[in-house]
C-alpha cells in the first residue's frame, strides 16, 4: 500500500471503512482532485475530492446528482462527506470504466454527430429532472464577475450578448443545468452500452440555453450545422437569441480561462469567427477618424 495518496487512503477508510489497495489520478485542479481506486474489498471506485475553501463541495455535487438521478443515467453514489482528519469533502461512486464518449468519437466508435445527438438526448432528459423551488442557484452575475477579473475587455466586446441574457430572467424557466458537458462527460457502461452522465461539480438550476450552448462550445459545434445536429435530438424549445448570446460568453470564458499560447489563440479565433457570424452580440468599437 506504499505510495497510494493518504487523502485517499482516509477517505475511503472514514466514508467507506474499506481500504484502497490501488489509487490512480485522473484529474487535479484548484478546486477538486478526481482519483481511480481499487478496493480491499474488490470494488473499484472513483474517489473525488474538493477542497475547503470551495463555494460548492462533496455534499452539494452529491445533492445535484440525486436530483438527476431519476432522470439520466449516473454513476452510483457509494458515500458522500468530510475526510476525518481533514478540511477536505470526498464524494465515492462506483467506477464506470474507462470508455467515454469522447473517447469512442477519437478511436472512431462513434461519429461526431452522432455524438452530438446523443449529448442533445441527454440534455433533455437532464432537463426535465424536477428543481426543487428552494434550490440554490449560482447567480448570473458571478459567471459576470469571474470573466470581468480574468479578462476585462471581453465584458465590453460583448456587452449585446450580456444583454440579452439580462432580460427577463424572472420569465426564463429553470432547470437542472449540468453545467460542463462535453463527450468526456458522459460514460459508456453496461451491456446495453448505456451512456452516463458524470461530474456534477457545476450543476446548478439555470436556464436550459446556458448548458446547451456550453455543451456546442465544448464540442466546438457553434457552427449551424453543428446546433442543428444536437438540437435535432433535443427535445425542450430553445430561444435561437438566447442560444447564441450564451455560446458566446461561454467561448469568451474559455477564452478567459485559457493557458497562454496554442490554447489561447484557439479560443480567440472561435470568438472572432462568432463575432463574424453574429455581429449583433458584439460591440465593435467605431474607428475615430482624425478632423482634417
Amino acid at each position: 500500500m506504499t505510495g497510494l495518496p493518504p487523502a485517499v487512503v482516509r477517505a475511503c477508510t472514514s466514508l467507506l471503512a474499506v481500504r484502497p489497495v490501488t489509487a490512480e489520478r485522473l484529474t487535479i485542479g484548484n478546486r477538486t482532485s478526481v482519483y481511480r481506486a481499487g478496493l480491499a474489498d474488490g470494488r473499484a471506485v472513483v474517489v473525488k475530492m474538493y477542497a475547503a475553501a470551495t463555494r460548492r463541495n462533496a455534499v452539494t455535487e452529491a445533492a445535484a446528482i440525486r436530483a438527476a438521478a431519476g432522470a439520466v443515467p449516473t454513476a452510483r453514489i457509494l458515500a458522500a462527506g468530510r475526510v476525518k482528519g481533514t478540511d477536505l469533502t470526498a464524494l465515492i461512486s462506483e467506477d464506470l470504466g474507462r470508455l467515454t464518449l469522447g473517447a469512442a468519437v477519437r478511436n472512431g466508435q462513434i461519429t461526431t454527430d452522432r455524438a452530438l445527438r446523443d449529448v442533445g438526448y441527454l440534455l433533455g432528459r437532464l432537463h426535465r429532472a424536477p428543481v426543487a423551488p428552494r434550490t440554490p442557484r449560482r447567480p448570473f452575475f458571478d459567471d459576470v464577475t469571474s470573466l470581468r477579473h480574468r479578462d476585462a475587455g471581453a465584458i465590453g466586446r460583448i456587452a449585446p450578448a450580456l444583454e440579452v441574457l439580462s432580460e427577463a430572467p424572472a420569465l426564463v424557466p429553470l432547470v437542472w443545468c449540468h453545467g460542463d458537458v462535453h463527450f468526456d462527460n458522459i460514460v459508456i457502461a453496461g451491456p446495453g452500452a448505456t451512456h452516463h452522465l458524470i461530474d456534477f461539480t457545476d450543476a446548478t438550476p439555470g436556464p436550459r440555453e446556458a448548458d446547451v450552448a456550453q455543451a456546442l462550445v465544448m464540442a466546438h459545434a457553434v457552427s449551424v450545422r453543428g446546433r442543428l445536429t444536437l438540437t435535432s435530438a433535443y427535445p425542450l424549445a430553445l430561444d435561437d437569441s438566447r442560444l447564441t448570446a450564451w455560446c458566446v460568453f461561454h467561448t469568451a470564458r474559455c477564452r478567459a480561462t485559457a493557458s497562454s499560447g496554442d490554447e489561447r489563440s484557439r479560443w480567440t479565433r472561435r470568438l472572432a469567427d462568432l463575432a463574424h457570424e453574429h455581429p449583433r452580440f458584439f460591440h465593435t468599437p467605431r474607428t475615430v477618424r482624425s478632423p482634417r
